[in-house]
């Protein structure tokens, strides 16, 4: 058991540095050289970087060493550990990649790629259960004193607070909005790391052939019914509301075959973020 934890752990350490070298990357590759932020401390060591010249890596670590000294007996032994190594390895991997030449200086690009890499390194980072401090650690705090709010409502508002000010050393409102179109980006691509891209459907169809359209979906689609019991308040009559989570390709299938049993038969088709079991993501 103990040399499972030990394999699990440094596995997570792994990830972590792998994370951190991405996030570093994008940062030193894409949205320094534009003067862009993607909030957090890497938004204030940009100031920093190009008024005081200051190493962006260096300043990161700087401002991450109250915090770590702060949540130490907040947060828990292993997850400040974690944070550590997350942010030293942030901080090291960006003064690394600062000294070569920038992918690209264009703006929109650099905020689009910029924006994506960052989502992706933090994603990695997130699913070992790592940080690289900075304001997630920040939240992570406030969550402790206030847990009634989430954690999200508190890094927006903290990026935004760090937008305005990169828009107002540098005076220039199009480095708000091109940072704006990275943290958006950014926030996608690590709910697509989490959640996958492979949106499914479910469909709820009410019928008085309810055994019918079942057999139906089970012997010629191949997808599972589940039948929940309901009352419809205008009839005032008990109903078997139908169930079926099926691909987007399957959706037109179905519907056609409920709608061959019985013409007046209710449909109603949402989007599932994420569907767990059998014939779907296992």
């Amino acid at each position: 058991m103990l040399k499972k934890q030990m394999k699990s752990y440094i596995i997570d350490m792994i990830g972590t540095i792998i994370g951190s070298a991405i996030m570093a990357f994008a940062t030193a590759s894409f949205l320094l050289p534009s003067q862009l932020s993607s909030g957090g401390f890497s938004g204030i060591a940009t100031i920093t970087y190009y008024f005081l010249k200051i190493p962006v890596g260096l300043m990161i670590l700087i401002l991450n060493i109250p915090l770590f000294i702060f949540s130490g007996y907040r947060l828990g032994k292993d997850f400040l550990i974690r944070s550590i190594v997350g942010a030293v390895s942030l901080s090291v991997f960006i003064d690394i990649f600062d000294k070569f030449p920038p992918i690209t200086t264009d703006r929109f690009l650099a905020c689009i790629y910029g924006g994506i890499i960052t989502g992706l390194g933090t994603a990695i980072i997130l699913k070992v259960g790592s940080s690289t401090g900075g304001t997630d650690l920040i939240a992570n705090i406030i969550k402790n004193y206030n847990p009634h709010i989430t954690i999200s409502r508190y890094l927006t508002i903290i990026d935004i607070s760090i937008i305005l000010l990169n828009v107002l050393f540098f005076r220039e409102i199009e480095i708000g909005l091109y940072s704006v179109i990275a943290i958006y980006l950014y926030g996608k691509l690590v709910d697509v790391v989490f959640e996958g891209v492979y949106f499914t459907k479910l469909l709820f169809i009410i019928s008085d052939k309810n055994e019918e359209i079942s057999k139906a979906i089970k012997d010629d689609a191949q997808r599972g019914v589940t039948g929940l019991y309901g009352k419809g308040m205008y009839s005032q009559k008990d109903k078997m509301v139908l169930i079926c989570a099926a691909s987007r390709g399957d959706i037109a299938k179905i519907k056609g075959l409920a709608q061959n049993i019985d013409k007046k038969c209710f449909i109603i088709v949402a989007n599932a973020r994420e569907v767990l079991g059998k014939g779907f993501k296992e």
